[in-house]
Parts: C-alpha cells; structure tokens; sequence
C-alpha cells in the first residue's frame, strides 16, 4: 500500500473514531444540551440497507436506533472495499476503517455492546460483490483479529458476542464456511433454504433474506391479498421454528401510505428486520408504532 493510500486510510479511521466518539458522547449527555440526544431503546428490527451511502456510514444508522447494518464489499488486491459498484471503489474506504474498528471502538466504550446497555447483537450484513469464496477466506482472515467483539460458531456451537456478522452476496461463499469449524461468521440463506430436504441449522443460517417482488406481488397499495399474507405468516413461522430470523429487500421505500401498509403488514407477520435507506422515516415509524401497542 503507497504512503498516499495509507494516509488517507488513516485519516478515514481517525474521521470515524471522532464521529464514534460524538454519537456515544451525545448519547449520553444530559438532555438539557440543546445538542444533545438522549439514549432510547434501540430498535430491533430496523435495517440500513446500503449503510455506506450515508454521510457517516455506520454512525449515521446507530444514532437512529438502528440494529442491523449492510455493507456491500470487494476483493481488490487483498483489500475488502466497501461500495456498491466497483466505479465506486475508494482504497480508504476499507470493511476495517468504516464498520470494524469503529464497532470495536464503541464495544469498548460502551462495555461490551455496541449500543449503550443493549445486550443483544448488531448485526453486520456483508453483501459480497466479488467472487464469493476467495473473498469469504479474506473477510475471515480480516474477522479473526475482532473475534472477542464477534459472535462465534464452534463445532456447531453459537457463543454471542456484540457483533454478529452475517455473509449475503455471492453464493459461492457458502461452501467455504460450511468446511469451517469455527467460524466468526454466520451465512445469509434464501427462503428456499427453508423448504431443502435438509435444512441447515440457524448456527450455520440465522436469517432468512428474500427479494419481496420475486415472492409477493403486493406493493402496498390496496388490501393485501389473502394468500399473499397467508404465504408470508406461514414463511415466517417456518423460519421462527427453526430459530431463523427474516428479511425481505426490494419493498418499497419511498415515504407515504403504501410504505406504511407493507410495513404494517411485515410486522403483524413479526417479520423480523424491515429494510431502509431512509433511516429518519423508519426509526419514525417504528417509535410511533411501539406508542400504539403495535
């Protein structure tokens, strides 16, 4: 790496750090600061879709409560970039300066959780975008110096830790990670994973992700059609048997009713992440929601 790559590597962490420093001090300053926000319960089933493209990647969705964030990564001369596509492509913004260290900097600081107090996990959903099994076996070997702060299988047993990261993207990373014995990564299965003759368990698959427009045609304008919302509950309970959690990508995402009626419908179904770019107007919906006894 030329000094040029590394300073400017450098000078992203040392960004991020700041802005991690910020929103856990903002977190918990007293709520008479006219700045200041107070800490409230963080929200479980909120997902950033394309966390990256935010102002401050990572930081921006934790300020909103979010409890899941994606990433999409690249394989380039021995590096994971973070971006959606390869044009994007910028050698500071590495998988380590944007999500690794800035977590591992906030689970120091908060004790051993991301959020401050919360217990349960944050999920980090690696969306690989390069060839799925060389960039698995990079990303693990980038994983292993977090693993404290990282959810674990071993030999089939799950210890939870902070953070746990779950592997989407190109199919070919499933074979490698299913060779492992210990792994600090879990793998992100498809709805048909749930009908195979042998289903994988949830320590290999914990989440089930589906592309909504490929299984329902339901955009949320107009009642929702009865075997629509009959597929989708008996899908979600067939995954909660399993003790496997669901998402869908590709539900509409622009701001009115019919985003609100699906999102309605996702959670009478206890789907369990609802999938955003738009993270004020889901943090906004969900808090209204909780108001409402939903």
């Amino acid at each position: 790496m030329s000094l040029t790559t590394r300073r400017a590597a450098a000078a992203t962490l040392a960004g991020a750090l700041v802005a991690t420093a910020g929103w856990a001090s903002t977190l918990s300053a007293s709520a008479t600061t006219p700045t200041a926000a107070p800490a409230r319960r963080p929200l479980r089933r909120a997902h950033a879709h394309n966390d990256y493209a935010h102002p401050r990647p990572l930081l921006d969705a934790l300020s909103h409560g979010f409890t899941s964030v994606e990433a999409d990564i690249h394989l380039v001369d021995g590096r994971l970039l973070v971006a959606h596509d390869p044009q994007d492509l910028d050698p500071a913004r590495t998988l380590e300066a944007l999500y690794l260290d800035p977590l591992a900097a906030l689970v120091r600081a908060h004790r051993g959780s991301v959020h401050p107090g919360h217990r349960r996990p944050v999920q980090l959903l690696v969306d690989i975008k390069t060839q799925g099994a060389a960039t698995y076996l990079e990303l693990h070997r980038r994983l292993r110096p977090f693993r404290r702060m990282l959810s674990t299988c071993d030999n089939g047993r799950v210890r939870l830790g902070a953070v746990t990261a779950v592997i989407s993207g190109d199919r070919a990373a499933r074979a490698p990670m299913e060779a492992q014995r210990t792994r600090h990564a879990f793998y992100d299965g498809r709805p048909d994973d749930l009908t195979a003759p042998a289903p994988a368990p949830a320590s290999l698959i914990p989440l089930i992700s589906g592309n909504w427009t490929s299984s329902f045609g339901w955009t949320g304008v107009g009642p929702f059609p009865r075997a629509e919302r009959d597929r989708l509950h008996s899908l979600v309970r067939t995954a909660h048997r399993r003790r496997q959690r669901v998402r869908f990508w590709a539900t509409p995402d622009q701001p009115g009713p019919a985003r609100e009626a699906l999102w309605r419908e996702l959670l009478a179904a206890r789907v369990d992440h609802l999938n955003t770019d738009d993270l004020a107007g889901l943090e906004t919906f969900l808090r209204r929601y909780d108001r409402q006894g939903g």
